[in-house]
Order: structure tokens, then C-alpha cells, then sequence
């Protein structure tokens, strides 16, 4: 009975609301509006964040997929070294499955047709497929057997390349791939659901040697736990095996390393958590800003309707029953800014990341992940019922407070607000200033950030630089003088190229990341382990330096003449120099690196010649790290095998002319320099560039953009206020004026009244904007959280937009006929 009534009540509560919204279309509009512009950016924040932290991972049971990690007091290490992960593997009873694959990083060429063709490629253990959970469509996986030293050359491919390049052939399986013109059979079809990240197109076996004393750690070691088994209990597992593999291989752990399981969600969006938190809080305020602006202006619309109020209370209408009514047309104009706040939001947010993706995991290629589930719909439904009554509860509570006989009594319906009323909305105004402040504090901030980032010098020269990538894979690779000899050939071809100055070839490009090798200097006693530091390590062409323009600060550069035959040497940067020989010369001193790694790295020792300048190879906003550059042609091979394995060449190619025109022409050498290999990830340096800087671009557009909504947001709300207020006191103002007040004074007055609240609101704000950027401080860079120039400004800005906002009422004010203010009801 009770159900019933309370359901009737409420569908006659929608009918009259839905009929008093109509009658006042303008109020109505503008409402759903501001509300829209909060909801719909809560909206688009939420999507991303409900694509990257809150959805599972594509995987079945990924909740029981994690990471094996090492871990440092300063941080972790996300790969590991084979010796490492057998160890792991064979002291732990908890995982149903363990695998180690590596970063999809060189690609894997196709070759045997008209044009070959670089898909990209895993090389992973046997136990990769159980971990992932990955369906086969046909066939089967490569087995344990199959994945050992020596073992046969078997393939798994995806469902699309499948598709692609065998026209979906049912009887693929057992058929011959040609990978670096060398035979590979395909044993098994991926089934269509399956995708990774970063994704592939075909899985080779690592074929691992169960006793390898290799201590590079270039692989990504994940595992499924058994059902029932708590991440607690790996944990406790993986420190026992860390333990024991710190009893095999005395001196190859970090007296402080531990190692530990992670859930691969985390892993996966650990670096971009922070950013998109910060980034919801900020959407937070916008909507808090936008309620505070319809809780304005309902109040004001609120003592339009007090005589309608007395009226409806004088026919018996309880306060609870006014409360409700009111409420329910906030909850409606809510749901309306819900609806398309839904839209402006989804839209928003695609058209956003499609033109700056910001380097955000998870989102796919032109945001094609972001979707509109079941969790959007229902955190949009959720936003906007609670910020209906939000907004709605204070003016619902003021107007139900109506004195019936006073209301009754007055002659006009704009006799008087009461201080009540007046008070509430000063403090809405104060708490939009304050939100607005925050918002715009951080926006700077991170304006601040991205105009020094522009203009910090990287340490080459980017411009007007071609980068291609190559994948080395088969025999003629597998040696470093198959590799040297194809950069020669490459050298010989461009020299006579029209618009090419120079080209070289290394393992790494400057801003994408760096290999670590530990080393020891002659002469030292070791200082970290059996070594004295573990540093950047990169092989260069001879003319690596003149293409990036990297300064020679002392000693020689590389020539044509250091070859494997000659003697080994190698230059180190400046902030090595300086790490590692403070008040000395480092010209001459020999270093050996890598030794006691594994076969791989035996190598003898180098002598330092040169002494170049540094370059932010870990990213813009990272001081320079020490590197050690060594010559291509003088890696050894067992080296040079490795790196083609886990990375490709790069090719960089410095032009006179505009970069991309030569790129046909230069595709087609490089080919014919590596004996018909393609090329792939063809950018230009200056893409590069602003690659680096992508992620924090996309924090600095979309806090800008909250941020401007924020400030368009408070300047609507002081001027609503002021002009009501001017509007309330238009007697009051005849008066002043008919007495002899000066309209300068009026305008004063009125200006005086607004820029109190703002003051008030720029104070409190800074207080709040002081306590919360800290949580920024890790994505800025040469600014400090706290800076005072950013504070200062962001105030002065929020400042003068109230200003004008309030001088805009008050010049209305300073116009009032009084003759026709002293009638005005």
C-alpha cells in the first residue's frame, strides 16, 4: 500500500516537474547545459579509466595472470635473465604455468615473395599459451620438447595474419613459413579472440639451455597461479625461490634484490595510473562547480516560486512532500545533463585520443578500445542522480522553509530573497572560486611543464632526420660482420644519394630506452658486486654522431678503420665522465664490459678515446644518464645474435631536404644493402620527439580543457549572482542614486560585493591548490608544485575573469532610472 502510494506520488512529482521545466525553457536549458559539461567530462575520464584500470585484461581468469618482477628499494626491474626465471620455475609449486617471452621488439621478417615483409613477432617459452590462456583455432602449440636447444623450427600463428596471408587455409597447419629465407612449419592457428599487448602476428620458441649461465636479463617472466592461490602466498613462494637462486649464482643478486609477484593489470597501467586519477579528481571539481552553478540558480528561482510554494503549502502540502517535488525537478535536470553529457563525454573523449593518444596502455590503436559498457551507463545513471540532489537539496530545504503569511502578505514576488538564501549563494560562488583556482593552478602547472620540456635542449639535433627500423633475423646476422658489412654497403649507397648528408645505424634511438651492462674500470677495485657500475650501453655506426650532431668534447670519434680486427674501444658521454672520473681525464682508461654475463658478452677489454656530449636518451624531463658507445663492427657475436633477437636496427638518415621525401628511395637501398630485408616504423627524429612528450601533452590538453570549462563555469556563476543581486536591490539602488549617489560609486558598490566572494574564494582555493598538486609533482617537470609564479597568476587569471563578470551587473546597476527603480516590485 505504502509502495503504491509513494509511486504514485512520484509519477505525478515527474508530471508537474516535466510541465514546469517546459514553462521556463531558457532556465531549463541553461541548467542541463552546465550540468552536461560536468557530467560529460566525468564521463570521458571514467571511460578511459574504466578501459585501462577497471577492465579485465583480455585474457581468461586474468586475475591470475601476474608478472615476475625484481625488486630494488628504489624500484623494480621488469626483466629478467633465463638462469633467473629456471630457477623460479623449478622452486615454485604455485603457478599452474610459467613463461618468459620478450618485448615483440625487432620483428620478424616473411621473405620468399615478390616483396618481403616485415608482421611483428614473440619469441616466447613453451608455457606462454597455458599463461595467456590463448585458444587454438587449428592444430596445436609448440611443446616443451619443442622449445630446448636445437630444437625443430615450428610457428604459431595469429588468427589474423592466418587470414591475411593464407587466405584462411584450413590445411595451413604443417605448411612451411619462410622467415629470413629460412623454413619455419606452422603447427597451430591462433583463435580470432586472442590479442596481446604489445600485439603480434606469429610466436617462436625461445628454445632456452636449461643450464645457460647467461645473465642478461632482456625477457618478461608471467605466470597463472593455481586456482585458490592468493598473491600473498606467490609471494612467499617467490621469495624462497629468490632465495634460492641467490645460493646457486653467488654475487648475480643485489644484496637488497627481492622478487616478486604482481597482478599484470597493474603492471600494464602502472605508469599511467597516477596521471588518470589526478585527472578524475579534476572532472570531480568541474561537476562540483556545475552544481554549485544550478544550486545558484535554483535558489534564485526559488524565491520567484515562494508565493506558488505558500500556496501549495496553504492547500495542506507538507514539507517533506515540497522537498520532494523540488527534488524531482533537479533529479530530471540531472538526467537531462546525464543524457547529454553522455554523448559530449563518449564523443569528447574519442575525437581526443584519436588525435593524441598520450601514449595511454590499453586504449588500442585510434582509441578503437574505448567502449560504452555496462559500467559507463551505470556511472553516468549514478553521476547524475546524486548530483540531482546535490545541487537540489539546498534550495529544496530553503524554499520548504517558506513563512507562509509573510509570503502571502507581499505584494510582488521580488520583495526579498531573505538573508538565508543570500548567505547559501555567496557560499556556492566561494566554493566554485576555489574549485575553479585549483583547476587552473594544476592546468598551469602542467602548461608550465610542457613550455619547458619545449624548450629543453635534448642533446642532438632532431631535425630533418629519417629513422627507419629493420629486423636482422637469419644466418647472415647471427655474426657481427654480416651486420657491419650491411651498414657499409647502406654508408656506400647514401654518400652518392641526392639530399642525404650522412647515415647510421645503431641498437637504439636517442628518447626510446637504453640496454644496461655492468662493467669494471682496469685498475679499480669493484664498488657494485664484481663490478664498478652498471650503465647505458649502445653499438653506433661511425657516423652516429655527425647524423645527431652530438658534440665530441675531447679525444676522436669513431672511423671506418675501428673494425673487429683493430683495437676495442669505445666513448662514454659527459655524465659518465663525470660519474666515473670527477677530477681526472677518463681518455685512456679500459674498461670491460659485460664480463662474467654469460658467453655472449666475453669481449676484451676497451680503451676509452673520446669523450662525447650528453643527450636525454630516458625522455626530456630525465637528466642525462652515463652511456657507453662502442662501434658496431666491433660487438661480438654472440652479442650481436642477442640484440637481433630482442631488438631491431635502426637506420637514421640526416637529409638536406624535407625527411619523408627521400623515404621511397631509401626504402628501396636498405634493402638492397641487407639482402632483401624490408623496413618498418618509418618516423622522422622530430615525431620522435614529440612521442616522448606525448603522454604529458595529453595530461596538459585535458587539464586545460577542465580547466577552462571551470573557469567559464565560475564567471557564469559570480555574474548570476551579481546580477540577481542587482536585480533584488534595484530599489535600494533608485534610492541610493535618487539621494544623490554617483553612478561610479554604484558601480563600485556592486563590484566591491562580487570581488569579496571572489577573494575570499582565490584564498581558500590557494590553501587547497598548495595541499593538492603535490599529488602532481611526479608528472611535472622544471616546475615545482608549490611554484609561486604559477600560484600568483592562476589567481590573477580567475581574478580577472570575476572581475569582468562582475563589472558586466554592475555597469546595469550604475544605469538604474531611479524613478523607475522606486516602482520597480
Amino acid at each position: 500500500m505504502l509502495g503504491a502510494i509513494f509511486f504514485e506520488n512520484l509519477l505525478l512529482d515527474v508530471r508537474f516537474a516535466l510541465r514546469t521545466l517546459r514553462r521556463s525553457p531558457g532556465f531549463t536549458a541553461t541548467a542541463i547545459l552546465a550540468l552536461a559539461l560536468g557530467i560529460g567530462a566525468n564521463t570521458a575520464i571514467f571511460t578511459v579509466i574504466n578501459t585501462v584500470l577497471l577492465q579485465p585484461l583480455s585474457y581468461p581468469h586474468s586475475e591470475r595472470i601476474v608478472e615476475l618482477l625484481r625488486r630494488f628499494p628504489n624500484g623494480e626491474g621488469g626483466s629478467v635473465s633465463i638462469p633467473k626465471f629456471i630457477v623460479w620455475r623449478e622452486q615454485n609449486d604455485v603457478f599452474e604455468a610459467s613463461a618468459v617471452y620478450d618485448f615483440a621488439g625487432p620483428g620478424i621478417n616473411i621473405t620468399g615473395g615478390d616483396r618481403p615483409e616485415q608482421i611483428k613477432g614473440i619469441r616466447a617459452s613453451s608455457g606462454y599459451f597455458a599463461v595467456f590462456g590463448a585458444p587454438v583455432a587449428t592444430g596445436r602449440t609448440y611443446t616443451e620438447e619443442e622449445d630446448r636447444p636445437l630444437g625443430p623450427k615450428v610457428a604459431v600463428i595469429s588468427n589474423g595474419l592466418w587470414k591475411s596471408r593464407f587466405g584462411g587455409d584450413p590445411d595451413v597447419v604443417g605448411k612451411t613459413i619462410l622467415l629470413a629465407d629460412e623454413p619455419f612449419t606452422i603447427v597451430g592457428v591462433l583463435g580470432p579472440g586472442f590479442s596481446t599487448d604489445p600485439p603480434s602476428d606469429i610466436w617462436l620458441p625461445i628454445q632456452p639451455d636449461p643450464n645457460s649461465h647467461d645473465q642478461a636479463h632482456y625477457l618478461i617472466a608471467a605466470a597463472r597461479l593455481r586456482p585458490g592461490v592468493t598473491l600473498e602466498k606467490a609471494n612467499a613462494a617467490m621469495k624462497i625461490a629468490g632465495e634460492e637462486f641467490r645460493r646457486k649464482f653467488p654475487g648475480w643478486m643485489d644484496e637488497k634484490e627481492t622478487v616478486v609477484a604482481r597482478p599484470l593489470r597493474d603492471s600494464v597501467v602502472r605508469d599511467v595510473r597516477l596521471a588518470l586519477l589526478v585527472l578524475l579528481g579534476a572532472v570531480a571539481f568541474v561537476l562540483l562547480i556545475a552544481c554549485a552553478n544550478v544550486a545558484n540558480l535554483l535558489l534564485a528561482r526559488a524565491t520567484l516560486r515562494k508565493r506558488e510554494i505558500a500556496l501549495r503549502a496553504a492547500l495542506g502540502a507538507g514539507r517533506r512532500r515540497i522537498i520532494s517535488q523540488l527534488l524531482t525537478e533537479s533529479v530530471l535536470l540531472s538526467l537531462g545533463g546525464g543524457a547529454l553529457g553522455l554523448v559530449i563525454g563518449y564523443v569528447g573523449v574519442r575525437a581526443l585520443l584519436a588525435i593524441n593518444p598520450g601514449d595511454i596502455p590499453r586504449i588500442g590503436e585510434h582509441a578503437a578500445a574505448i567502449s560504452m559498457d555496462w559500467r559507463v551507463l551505470v556511472f553516468t545513471l549514478l553521476v547524475s542522480a546524486v548530483t540531482g540532489i546535490l545541487f537540489g537539496l539546498i534550495p529544496a530545504f530553503s524554499a520548504s522553509r517558506t513563512d507562509l503569511s509573510m509570503t502571502l502578505k507581499e505584494s510582488g514576488s521580488r520583495s526579498g530573497s531573505g538573508v538565508r538564501q543570500n548567505k547559501a549563494r555567496a557560499i556556492l560562488v566561494v566554493t566554485e572560486m576555489a574549485l575553479a583556482l585549483v583547476l587552473v593552478v594544476g592546468a598551469a602547472l602542467l602548461i608550465r611543464t610542457f613550455t619547458v620540456m619545449r624548450t629543453v635542449d635534448p642533446g642532438f639535433d632532431p631535425h630533418n632526420i629519417l629513422t627507419m627500423q629493420m629486423s636482422l633475423n637469419g644466418a647472415r646476422f647471427e655474426k657481427t660482420v654480416g651486420v657491419a658489412a650491411a651498414v657499409r654497403d647502406a654508408e656506400r649507397r647514401f654518400a652518392v644519394m641526392p639530399g642525404v648528408q650522412a647515415i647510421a645505424a645503431s641498437c637504439e634511438l636517442p628518447l626510446e630506452g637504453n640496454i644496461d651492462i655492468p662493467f669494471s674500470i682496469a685498475g679499480r677495485a669493484p664498488t657494485n658486486g664484481p663490478y664498478n657500475g652498471d650503465e647505458s650501453w649502445r653499438d653506433v655506426s661511425p657516423e652516429y654522431f655527425d647524423v645527431f650532431r652530438i658534440p665530441l668534447l675531447r679525444g676522436r670519434l669513431f672511423t671506418d678503420a675501428d673494425a673487429a680486427a683493430a683495437s676495442h674501444i669505445l666513448l662514454i658521454n659527459r655524465a659518465m665522465a663525470n660519474k666515473f672520473w670527477p677530477n681526472g681525464d677518463a681518455i685512456g682508461a679500459q674498461i670491460t664490459i659485460g664480463k662474467g654475463l654469460g658467453p655472449e658478452f666475453e669481449e676484451p677489454a676497451r680503451q676509452i678515446v673520446g669523450v662525447v656530449g650528453d643527450v636525454k636518451d630516458t625522455g626530456l624531463n630525465h637528466d642525462p644518464v652515463p652511456i657507453m658507445y662502442v662501434p658496431i663492427a666491433q660487438v661480438s657475436d654472440g652479442l650481436m645474435a642477442l640484440q637481433n633477437r630482442v631488438l631491431p636496427l635502426q637506420w637514421m638518415i640526416r637529409t638536406n631536404v624535407q625527411p619523408f621525401s627521400i623515404s621511397e628511395s631509401a626504402q628501396r637501398e636498405l634493402r638492397v644493402a641487407s639482402g632483401g630485408f624490408p623496413v618498418a616504423h618509418i618516423r622522422s627524429m622530430d615525431q620522435v620527439l614529440v612521442e616522448s612528450t606525448a603522454r604529458t601533452d595529453f595530461n596538459m590538453t585535458l587539464l586545460t580543457i577542465f580547466a577552462g570549462v571551470a573557469l567559464l563555469l565560475a564567471a557564469i556563476g559570480i555574474y548570476g549572482l551579481m546580477a540577481y543581486s542587482v536585480e533584488q536591490r534595484t530599489q535600494e539602488i533608485g534610492i541610493r542614486m535618487a539621494l544623490g549617489a554617483s553612478a561610479a560609486s554604484v558601480r563600485g558598490m556592486v563590484v566591491k560585493q562580487g570581488m569579496i566572494l571572489v577573494a575570499v574564494g582565490v584564498i581558500i582555493g590557494a590553501g587547497a591548490a598548495f595541499g593538492l598538486t603535490r599529488f602532481m609533482a611526479s608528472l611535472l617537470y622544471g616546475v615545482k608544485a608549490w611554484d609561486p609564479i604559477v600560484m600568483i597568476s592562476a589567481a590573477v587569471v580567475l581574478s580577472g575573469v570575476a572581475l569582468i563578470a562582475t563589472y558586466l551587473p554592475a555597469r546595469r546597476a550604475s544605469r538604474v532610472d531611479p524613478i523607475v527603480a522606486l516602482r520597480y516590485e
